[in-house]
């Protein structure tokens, strides 16, 4: 299960509070999965709709409803990314080196074509967190 590691709570994220459930019977299988996330017009967390709307990664490993509060990575490391299966929501396949893109519903991807960078990989294992605030993030 993928996990945040290297993670400044000062300057390495946000906290923000769930517009709806997450990892309840209906959608239990997003939890422990890398998720490009953005904020609705109210300010609450949603899997990002559109790549370019991304402000940060979550990976979330037990229940939470909406109105609580969790943290968003936005600079860090995460961690055990091969032990989530599919890790990036897609089944993509990870190789060190290669810049890591947002896609549209949250997921993730190698893809630079209209999307937003929001890291790369070091190690196939490990992912390198830095997702810009305007831009594609190059």
């Amino acid at each position: 299960m993928a996990r945040f590691d290297k993670y400044d709570p000062y300057s390495g994220g946000f906290r923000a509070a769930l517009a709806a459930d997450f990892g309840t019977l209906a959608n239990g299988a997003d939890l422990g999965k890398i998720w490009a996330v953005a904020l609705n017009s109210s300010g609450k967390v949603i899997k990002a709709v559109a790549s370019l709307d991304t402000v940060g990664l979550m990976i979330l490993t037990m229940e939470k409803y909406a109105g609580e509060v969790v943290d968003i990575m936005t600079h860090g490391e995460i961690v055990d990314i091969l032990q989530t299966t599919p890790w990036d929501n897609l089944g993509l396949q990870t190789v060190a080196g290669v810049d890591i893109f947002a896609v549209a519903g949250g997921g993730l991807n190698q893809t630079a074509t209209a999307q937003k960078k929001v890291g790369f990989l070091v190690e196939p294992s490990r992912l390198v967190v830095r997702v810009a605030t305007a831009g594609t993030g190059d």
